[in-house]
């Protein structure tokens, strides 16, 4: 869906660069000390409009959470998202993240966070899927030994591919759910994508794998 064009979020990124962090790269290996603290650091790769991982920061002020989002329109709803509900344990980041081991170090994240990426079903499109094995490859690098990737989708083909993905890379399953809102999970933040797709009645799909 093609996003409309916000000509006030360059002047907002500029007025919140302390939420909304420039040059991330800089940061490398010294996240903890922008929050000022020690706590585990989770991030979501593909934020959006800030749904989830604002009330994921919500939810646990014990952990600091990382929001990568590319597009600029989106990532600014995200950052008012933000700071209407006056989380000081979350950082947003207006970047690409082809690899993400340009910005952070090695074990430097505890948890991170796939939901409702691009399926990209076509074959030749494969190498952009986020559970292709060279993210994998990343995602390993800059986890923690005890790191988890929790993946929540409505595409039934992506969550296979995904789940052969991780198998074939030897990772290890610790939750599979093919119906998510079956269990009712109690911590279970919604997307905006999920709120939409579970309205009209698709399954929503869950794994928790780690290295």
């Amino acid at each position: 869906m093609r996003q409309r064009h916000k000509p006030w979020a360059d002047d907002f990124l500029q007025e919140n660069s302390q939420l909304i962090i420039p040059n991330p790269s800089e940061h490398k290996g010294k996240w903890q000390q922008l929050f000022n603290n020690d706590h585990p650091i989770h991030i979501e790769v593909g934020t959006g409009k800030g749904q989830y991982i604002v009330g994921m920061a919500m939810q646990h002020p014990e952990i600091n959470f990382i929001g990568i989002e590319i597009v600029k329109s989106i990532i600014v709803t995200a950052g008012q998202k933000a700071l209407d509900a006056e989380v000081d344990n979350l950082l947003l980041l207006n970047e690409n993240a082809a690899d993400l081991r340009d910005i952070f170090a090695d074990n430097e994240i505890a948890t991170i966070y796939l939901n409702f990426s691009d399926p990209w079903p076509k074959n030749r499109h494969e190498k952009r899927r986020l559970t292709y094995h060279t993210f994998l490859e990343q995602y390993k690098a800059i986890l923690d030994p005890a790191g988890k990737v929790i993946f929540k989708t409505d595409n039934r083909g992506l969550f296979e591919y995904s789940l052969v993905s991780f198998n074939a890379f030897g990772m290890k399953f610790e939750e599979v759910n093919l119906d998510l809102h079956a269990i009712e999970d109690p911590l279970n933040i919604m997307t905006e994508y999920e709120e939409k797709f579970s309205a009209k009645g698709q399954v929503i799909y869950r794994s928790k794998t780690s290295f």
